[in-house]
């Protein structure tokens, strides 16, 4: 086979055999095809689609590109959660101790930020000396001893998603619904984990834009996970407007610390204990029968008394980080300049473009705008305002932290023209739309 024909049968739209785009997978992690040749291929798959079959195919030739991970003589039943990106979500860092402190062991591996949605990596790594990159013995071992891991991709499990993840970014395909779903799903499936909550955001800072977009994705989702033996639960979530207040690296973890605390947005909140419930009931499926009532309030309580928190502790230790961080999140790195936005006149919230948010902290440098871009972990900006607000002249809606005066004047006039206001009262956003399972 040669790459070059590949690539032009799918720019012309047919559909490639299972045969193609396993050999097209392993000789990419083989480097016998460059990156130019994959960038064209990935337009290609944006531009023309793929079948159900053939993301399947893609899913498993990435997930079975180097090591699957079996967690069964370790842990048991391993619980995962991923979601498809968005503005201001550090879910992450609150549903895993959450989960942890209800004794179901999470072992997680996560990726950078990708446009304007911020990795969960890029986050971490705000926390001095939190190592995100660990071997497989030491997955096993930190999830058989605190029942709670946290990293990188290993470099051999699903290589080929950590070679084209990041080559997505940088050639305008990471909205493609085939690649998104065969990416989630190709980390999940090597990874070991028995059961995955899927968080699909949806909304103008989503990469999903409508509901059926994302429902369409969580069912393709859905199904390969359930192909694959895996049990599967995928909740459509809100994007329209920042999840929490923080949108920037270390300012999500604050914010994240902050909801462990039992303080937080109570979006933040809220979002976090259902996701999280999810998690722990597919953890239980062979128990007494817990609701989800029942089992937000076991999750509240584990809150409450900093039993979560302690989990997140456990967590920072373990990979090398500076657990003083934790404990006070005043010693998490901080941008050097800050100014404030004020409401311009009196009226209600009845939009907040969460794209225009997110895109405003990557003017800042909280995020990547091509491959490789190194990352400012203490820039980014606090939106203090939500959807159905009532609001005075005045009142503070941005916060901006900066540390170059430029950036944070592209930044300003992102924001400015970010939220719309009206006389009239409006509806608040719902955090979720539906649930599908498999």
């Amino acid at each position: 086979m040669r790459a070059v024909d590949v690539i032009a049968r799918k720019r012309d739209g047919s559909e490639l055999t299972a045969e193609e785009i396993r050999w097209f997978v392993e000789s990419y992690v083989s480097g016998n095809i460059p990156d130019y040749q994959v960038a064209a291929w990935l337009m290609a798959v944006y531009l023309r689609g793929m079948t159900r079959r053939e993301t399947v195919d893609l899913t498993l030739a990435m997930a079975h590109s180097g090591d699957m991970l079996d967690l069964s003589g370790v842990v048991g039943y391993a619980v995962d959660k991923h979601s498809s990106g968005g503005v201001g979500d550090k879910t992450t860092f609150v549903v895993l101790p959450l989960v942890a402190a209800c004794g179901v062991p999470v072992a997680k591996m996560s990726g950078r930020g990708l446009g304007f949605s911020g990795g969960t990596l890029d986050k971490l790594e705000s926390i001095a000396g939190y190592r995100v990159e660990l071997t497989l013995e030491e997955f096993r071992s930190q999830a058989e001893q605190y029942g709670i891991v946290l990293c990188g991709q290993t470099s051999n499990l699903a290589p080929a998603d950590g070679l084209i993840y990041a080559l997505r970014d940088a050639t305008a395909t990471v909205s493609c619904v085939p690649l998104i779903a065969s990416s989630i799903m190709s980390k999940k499936i090597a990874a070991g984990a028995n059961g995955v909550v899927l968080d699909v955001k949806v909304g103008m800072g989503a990469f999903m834009r409508t509901v059926e977009e994302a429902k369409a994705l969580a069912h393709l989702m859905v199904d390969i996970g359930r192909d694959a033996g895996r049990d599967m639960v995928a909740l459509i979530s809100d994007m329209n407007q920042p999840l929490g207040v923080a949108v920037g690296n270390a300012l999500e973890m604050r914010e994240a610390i902050e909801t462990l605390r039992g303080e937080g947005p109570q979006d933040l909140r809220e979002h976090c204990l259902t996701v999280a419930a999810h998690m722990v009931r597919l953890a239980r499926q062979n128990q007494a029968e817990d609701t989800l009532v029942e089992i937000i309030q076991e999750l509240t309580e584990h809150l409450e008394s900093g039993a979560a928190l302690a989990k997140l502790r456990d967590l920072v230790s373990a990979q090398g980080g500076d657990t003083r961080m934790v404990d006070d999140p005043d010693l998490l790195p901080a941008a050097r300049i800050v100014e404030t936005l004020e409401v311009p006149a009196n009226g209600y919230v009845a939009q907040i473009n969460a794209l225009e948010v997110g895109q405003a902290a990557v003017e800042l440098g909280a995020g990547r705008e091509k491959k490789g871009d190194p990352i400012d972990h203490t820039v980014g900006v606090l939106c203090h305002l939500k959807v159905g607000d009532q609001v005075k002249k005045g009142d503070l809606s941005f916060t901006i932290h900066a540390n170059e005066a430029d950036r944070l004047e592209a930044a300003r006039r992102r924001l400015e023209r970010a939220v719309d206001y009206r006389r009239r009262p409006q509806a608040p956003l719902p955090l979720f739309y539906d649930t599908l399972t498999g």
